[in-house]
């Protein structure tokens, strides 16, 4: 790529003849290209990045207007905007650049270099969020959800949000009241993986908010055969607070707990949530693309980085790995004469370069893992669209407005339920849905309680009645549940 400075250019009047010079500082731009190495100067205002975003219309500045401030100098337009701070990093933009231009990634070093320059964030919320989170896992190592939602509804002044919501989850037994602390192992004790183990990587959602995808994972993984075998010592990914704070930190902790893994004998881990699947191939990428922030995070951890860990999500292990043939033989009690639509959500497939999905706007894998079961899977139009979950939590109004959308279009299709592999789509659809003001309700199943319930397994493995909304009603009327 060309090295930026700044220009000067020679503008001419309604003539033609020369006027005066006009300098153009690219102080922005150089510092983008430094940092992430993208050259917002390939921008050559398409608009598909603003025509795919969900959030545009509530921004002050759409995305291909923030690219042009910058090629611009319009520094301040652009570091000023609340655009860098609504921006949900659901990789749209990045996926649709027809220039691969990391518009995403933009956005966060946007919000990085503005607080480094001092300038008040435009959301606050979002920020105060990013703080709570970091601190949060900075001291116990891993995120401790109900003191994490304490601290941004008494820092934002709203110390009663979501408690309703908050009650029902503690009585189904989906917050932790006590806070884990991590245990250090300085040094971790290879094994020798025996052939049906894989390491697991539970997220900080697994024995918390997504306790049914874990109890569904472990007892469907069984059924199949498989060991899933949790690291010691994991740390949080850091999700979406570490890589709109800090490029190295999002990168360090995923390379951290990969280094664990690979310590302990494994070659291969499955990530069940996609957030942390995301992140761990983000960071991957990042290490094998850029050689100074490899020698950075290896010095950080003070490890070679070896790179020899393959990252699974839970849809590559189940369709992939295990297989859509094994998974048929195992059905006991087919789920015949259900209609699903199946939600992916946007950070499974996205963007392709990292995430290696062949079909990253409309992916068919869990799609046949249904149809595998005996359920009919519906085309539809939301597969890959975002729920709003990075601001699930400071601007509610706008996941509810985006999930709101994910339901009625999966209503429209004639679906009875949608089906999801990832907890913070699940936390949203699931957990929020008696907000959205809709007048019926429609369960949210993980993929693993449906294969669960197809196997013939029991109440322990569906892990049913931890879902908000709870389905053994509609599932009796089924015939698919037994009373």
């Amino acid at each position: 790529m060309c090295r930026l400075s700044w220009r000067r250019l020679a503008c001419c009047d309604v003539t033609g003849r020369a006027a005066m010079p006009l300098t153009l500082q690219t102080g922005l731009a150089q510092y983008l290209q430094e940092e992430c190495g993208e050259n917002v100067y390939l921008c050559y205002q398409c608009v598909k990045c603003t025509s795919g975003c969900p959030l545009a219309e509530h921004f002050d500045l759409t995305p291909n207007q923030i690219l042009r401030a910058i090629q611009l100098g319009q520094d301040d337009l652009a570091l000023h905007s609340r655009t860098i701070w609504l921006c949900a990093s659901c990789q749209t933009c990045t996926t649709r650049c027809p220039q691969g231009l990391d518009i995403a990634g933009i956005m966060d070093e946007l919000r990085i270099e503005a607080r480094r320059r001092g300038i008040r964030p435009q959301v606050p919320e979002v920020a105060l969020f990013s703080q709570a989170f970091l601190r949060n896992i900075a001291i116990l190592g891993r995120l401790y959800e109900l003191g994490l939602m304490a601290e941004l509804n008494l820092r934002t002044r709203r110390p009663l949000k979501d408690l309703p919501m908050g009650l029902e989850m503690i009585r189904k037994g989906k917050i932790k009241l006590i806070p884990s602390f991590v245990p250090h192992y300085p040094k971790v004790k290879p094994v020798e993986p025996r052939p049906n183990q894989i390491a697991c990587y539970p997220g900080c959602t697994f024995d918390s908010t997504a306790s049914e995808l874990r109890d569904s994972t472990y007892a469907v993984c069984e059924a199949l055969g498989l060991e899933l075998v949790e690291p010691q010592g994991w740390v949080c990914c850091g999700s979406s607070p570490a890589h709109s704070t800090n490029r190295l930190l999002a990168t360090v902790l995923p390379i951290k707990n990969l280094a664990l893994i690979e310590q302990s004998g494994f070659a291969e881990v499955v990530a069940p949530c996609v957030g942390c699947f995301a992140r761990f191939k983000t960071a991957l990428y990042a290490v094998q693309h850029d050689p100074g922030l490899k020698a950075q995070v290896e010095e950080e951890l003070g490890c070679e980085i070896r790179d020899q860990v393959r990252v699974l999500s839970l849809l590559d292990l189940l369709v992939d790995k295990v297989g859509l043939s094994a998974i048929a033989e195992r059905v006991r009690n087919p789920l015949h004469g259900l209609r699903v639509v199946n939600y992916y959500g946007c950070a499974f497939t996205r963007p392709p370069k990292i995430t290696g999905a062949d079909q990253p706007e409309y992916p068919m894998g869990m799609d046949r893992l249904m149809e595998a079961l005996g359920a009919e899977s519906l085309d539809w139009s939301y597969k890959t669209d975002c729920c709003g979950a990075s601001l699930s939590l400071t601007r509610t109004e706008l996941a509810l407005e985006l999930s709101r959308k994910i339901m009625e279009d999966a209503r429209g299709v004639g679906a009875e339920a949608i089906v999801v592999a990832c907890p913070l789509c699940h936390a949203n659809l699931d957990g929020r849905q008696r907000q959205m003001g809709l007048s019926y309700e429609m369960p949210i199943l993980y993929v693993t309680q449906l294969m669960a319930l197809a196997f013939g397994l029991d109440a322990k493995a569906t892990a049913f009645h931890k879902n908000m909304v709870d389905p053994q009603t509609f599932l009796r009327d089924k015939g698919l549940l037994g009373a």
